[in-house]
């Protein structure tokens, strides 16, 4: 009896949302989207934690964008992170631009984990999760990293850690993309 109940255990912490899950795709659904099934990115904007300004996705049209969905206390999410760092070096070159969304967090913490992390690209304070929700990620299923295409949709959604070889391809597919 003692034995199924540890099974039973380990089943459901293997089952957990993303944040933890270390795999390339999960239950919760990673999928790179076709062009003629894209919808409208919602519209999103904030202060940049860092007090260099505002990031507005409207004004990046005609570009792609890598929106990352992260927060200080899950661990894939600062695994991914040098993962981001590459593709962004790889390709900003050509029109790519990162940002981050820092979800369901305390400040403090939030700060934190960029001065540790350092990353090249901003993030926007979103501990209301609402942003988050306007992309259809739930605060549970972080790390999630959306690609916005240059016409404004929404091209690709993984709801799990990204690294170089899974994100870098699909970024560079909707470089070569016409608007």
């Amino acid at each position: 009896m003692r034995r199924v109940l540890i099974l039973v255990a380990l089943a459901a912490v293997l089952g957990m949302g993303a944040c933890g899950s270390a795999t390339p795709q999960n239950a919760l659904g990673s999928r790179k989207i076709a062009v003629d099934q894209r919808a409208k990115a919602p519209a999103m904007g904030g202060d940049l934690m860092d007090g260099g300004g505002r990031f507005e996705l409207a004004q990046h049209r005609g570009e792609v964008v890598v929106v990352n969905f992260w927060a200080s206390y899950c661990p894939p999410c600062r695994s991914e992170a040098p993962e981001l760092e590459k593709v962004l070096a790889a390709t900003k070159a050509q029109g790519v631009t990162f940002i981050g969304v820092n979800v369901r967090d305390q400040r403090g913490p939030a700060e934190a984990y960029l001065a540790d992390i350092k990353p090249t690209y901003g993030s926007i304070f979103d501990p209301s999760a609402s942003l988050a929700l306007n992309f259809d990620v739930p605060p549970n299923s972080i790390p999630a990293t959306l690609v916005i295409d240059k016409a404004g949709r929404i091209a690709a959604v993984m709801r799990s850690e990204v690294d170089r070889a899974l994100l870098e391809p699909i970024v560079r597919d909707l470089l070569a993309e016409q608007a």
